[in-house]
């Protein structure tokens, strides 16, 4: 599956590598070549639900509750006929990944 590292003050990615896990099984070199990519998730709901996600990738060790943006309020769908729904929100959480 997916391995995640969390780089820490030590780490020098300019140089574009960072430690190898513990444990990885890989020669001792020490580092190898990792690029930091961007990825934006987009969440849509009601306040509580989004609160609650936040929430929970927070507790898995995935994100940081900083690291998404306040909600904003999504307009309501303008169909003719369409029916009324609960006000929905989106709100966009930013995360760090390293891509080898």
């Amino acid at each position: 599956m997916f391995e995640y590292l969390e780089p820490d003050a030590t780490d020098r990615p300019e140089t574009g590598a960072l430690p190898l896990p513990p444990n990885s099984g890989a020669n001792d070199r020490g580092a190898r070549p990792l690029t930091p990519e961007k990825v934006r998730y987009m969440l849509y709901g009601s306040l509580a639900a989004l609160d609650r996600t936040i929430k929970i990738l927070h507790a898995y060790g995935y994100s940081d509750p900083n690291d998404g943006r306040d909600p904003i309020p999504v307009p309501p769908a303008s169909e003719p006929g369409h029916p009324s729904t609960p006000q929905t929100w989106m709100a966009i959480l930013t995360k760090t990944v390293l891509i080898e």
